[in-house]
């Protein structure tokens, strides 16, 4: 059984950085491409960025405009989202997601497997 589990997630100030986790057991992580996403309340899952398998390629939503950085550890079975200067529009449940079978997808639905998510929280 695939199993993703986020942290990281906390309150933070308009500006300040996050660094979240995730860690994936269950199959072997390197087979996995891996995603995030964030929701935030009443609105769609928003695409993040994306990890291929051997850490090349990635990309990112257009909303980030170099501010998060996508990087994974195929060692650790962990995937990490860097986020910096972050926004007050950032407040939201931000997931993690893998799938054995895509190359590159930035649709939530392409994505087999989620963690249960982890908040962030962006005061201004």
């Amino acid at each position: 059984q695939v199993q993703l589990v986020e942290s990281g997630g906390g309150l933070v100030q308009a500006g300040d950085s996050l660094r979240l986790s995730c860690v994936v057991s269950g199959r072997p992580f390197s087979t996995f491409i891996m995603a995030w996403f964030r929701q935030a309340p009443g609105t769609e899952r928003e695409f993040i960025a994306y990890i291929q398998r051997s850490s090349s390629p990635t990309d990112y939503g257009d909303f980030v405009k170099g501010r998060f950085t996508i990087s994974r550890d195929n060692a650790k079975n962990t995937v990490y989202l860097q986020m910096n200067s972050l926004k007050s529009e950032g407040t939201a449940v931000y997931y993690c997601a893998a799938d054995a079978r895509l190359y590159a997808d930035t649709r939530s639905q392409a994505y087999e497997f989620w963690g249960q998510g982890t908040q962030v929280t962006v005061s201004s």
